[in-house]
């Protein structure tokens, strides 16, 4: 290793080592919560948002890579309410696509509907017949070959009551509230357009 990559890694492994110490404090400081609004929460959050964006920045410096979680910023969600120790979870999940080349949608749609015309009628029925027959991940993943193209998307964990079976469908996310979220993880293209300001080459 040359003596120019050497202080990088050390940077690097230095960083990574002041999230682990941060991610110690901020359980240690849940766990000793005096309330809901524990000002030693919220500066152990702090904490360890910022040493997390530091090793962020230096992984991406250093190697080319990033972290495959975003923390949420402490000013862009409220402050969570709910329960220290959920009995359940739900894990609400969103993803935008561009339908960029329809006929590749409809030649899924008909080859998952077993050559029935109907199936690719119009982009509505393709869609129907694509997230009938597959899985959303599946299609996340598989995403070009359906004519597809990926935008945004989030996945939040967020805190709730046990629920019966059929409770919630009539209406599935009425209760999506911001202050129940445990964590929460975005991709978005505008992560990228920030990295590349801070390293243009």
């Amino acid at each position: 290793m040359s003596d120019d990559v050497q202080p990088a890694a050390a940077e690097v492994r230095a960083a990574v080592e002041a999230v682990k110490a941060a991610l110690d404090l901020h359980l240690e400081a849940i766990e000793n919560r005096t309330g809901e609004n524990d000002p030693a929460v919220f500066a152990a959050f702090e904490a360890l948002a910022s040493s997390a964006e530091a090793y962020d920045e230096l992984l991406y410096d250093t190697y080319d890579e990033v972290t495959p979680f975003e923390v949420p910023a402490g000013d862009g969600l409220p402050e969570y309410a709910g329960p220290a120790e959920p009995e359940a979870v739900s894990v609400l999940i969103r993803r935008d696509y561009t339908i960029v080349e329809p006929e590749r949608l409809f030649a899924q749609a008909r080859r998952a509907g077993e050559d029935d015309p109907s199936a690719a009628e119009t982009v509505n029925a393709a869609l129907g017949v694509i997230f009938g027959e597959y899985e959303p991940d599946e299609i996340a993943q598989r995403h070009k070959e359906f004519g597809l193209e990926e935008g945004d998307s989030t996945l939040w964990v967020a805190a709730a009551e046990p629920a019966e079976p059929g409770e919630w469908l009539e209406a599935p996310f009425d209760q999506a509230d911001p202050q129940l979220l445990v964590c929460r993880f975005d991709v978005s293209a505008v992560f990228d357009d920030e990295l590349s300001v801070l390293d243009p080459d």
